[in-house]
């Protein structure tokens, strides 16, 4: 494993055993609202600290952009933290959520960490050395047809600016998959498209530390991953499509019809 990685997955560790501890009583927690649908707690925050601490501790140099604390530091290394990626679960005691760590170097996505603590299954991969679940080397599904696929989605819960568009693109993949599943984690949506357990995934306005990791995971899984017009500015309009390649291009006609000008 790369020394990087190392560190990053002691990372993650760290803030899955601050997360299982919060779990066991949640409704002790103080939540706040950052925005509609859009909560933090004491748990995102001490979880996000915990990761910066060791992060930073074995590279000082490097700079950080977390979902709580923001962008800090400036070099052509930068980690990419969601330290708890799924909050809304969380605080229902719903065991689908994760810590996300990525690293960028000089912007491209190099090294990637997601943890389940619920299930203890670690997804990890590094650029060009493949990508893991708990030590064993995963890849993307192999169906070919969108008929027979189970696709991940993430509704619209704090931007409803898309969300006309997003229904007919929800009632078409409902007529044309074998199912549609919206677990509330976009992280772990991705790991499991990594994984092969999903097929392939959509979703509109997503942020960086919610996809970072989980698109080099599917990559190098030997899937695909792009915006809606299947280029590669999915981290920086966070509007993902991903799959293996055969799924890959459908789910991007399926879609198409059903692009406004903004998600084009």
């Amino acid at each position: 494993m790369h020394p990087m990685l190392t560190t990053a997955v002691k990372a993650a560790r760290r803030a899955a055993g601050i997360i299982n501890r919060a779990s066991q009583d949640i409704d002790a927690l103080t939540v706040k609202h950052k925005n509609h649908n859009d909560y933090v707690t004491e748990v995102d925050r001490a979880a996000e600290q915990a990761i910066i601490d060791v992060l930073l501790t074995a590279y000082p140099n490097h700079a950080i952009l977390a979902e709580e604390s923001g962008a800090q530091g400036s070099s052509e290394y930068q980690w990419v933290i969601d330290p708890l990626d799924g909050t809304t679960n969380f605080l229902h005691g719903f065991p689908q959520y994760c810590v996300s760590i990525a690293l960028l170097h000089k912007g491209q996505l190099n090294q990637a960490v997601v943890y389940d603590p619920s299930r203890n299954d670690l997804f990890t991969a590094s650029r060009g050395q493949g990508a893991y679940l708990n030590e064993r080397r995963i890849r993307v599904s192999n169906r070919l047809k969108l008929a027979d696929s189970l696709i991940g989605t993430g509704f619209p819960y704090r931007d409803f600016s898309h969300l006309d568009a997003y229904m007919a693109m929800f009632r078409d993949m409902l007529q044309k998959t074998s199912g549609v599943r919206r677990p509330g984690s976009a992280a772990l949506d991705l790991a499991y498209v990594a994984a092969g357990r999903l097929d392939g995934f959509w979703e509109i306005g997503l942020n960086k530390w919610d996809i970072a990791a989980g698109c080099l995971l599917i990559q190098e899984a030997g899937g695909l991953v792009g915006d809606f017009n299947g280029d590669d500015s999915y981290i920086d309009t966070g509007n993902v499509v991903a799959g293996n390649p055969k799924i890959f291009a459908q789910l991007l006609q399926t879609l198409a019809p059903h692009l406004t000008t903004a998600l084009k």
